[in-house]
């Protein structure tokens, strides 16, 4: 049997499994960096609009909106200084 020839087939084939096993590699690694751009652009857009949300909210939460709502709607306004009483504990 000519073993140098069965030597060099072998670490042929080591050779051929180590470079499928980069290329996979290689292959995996952009499959996920393109997830987590895909990722990172989703997290910046929920950032923008949770931003949009809280100023939404502090615009319809304002002192003024719901003290007019109060007025309109339910028709309250402030007792006067003879109908307030204080109680001591």
């Amino acid at each position: 049997m000519n073993w140098p020839l069965l030597g060099v087939a072998g670490l042929l084939a080591l050779v051929m499994g180590s470079a499928l096993a980069v290329v996979y590699s290689t292959h995996e690694t952009r499959m996920l960096f393109v997830e987590l751009e895909k990722l990172d652009a989703q997290r910046d857009a929920q950032r923008v609009e949770w931003g949009r949300l809280e100023l939404e909210q502090s615009a319809w939460a304002t002192h003024a909106r719901v003290d007019r709502i109060a007025r309109k709607t339910l028709h309250m306004t402030m007792p006067n200084s003879t109908d307030t009483v204080y109680v001591t504990p």
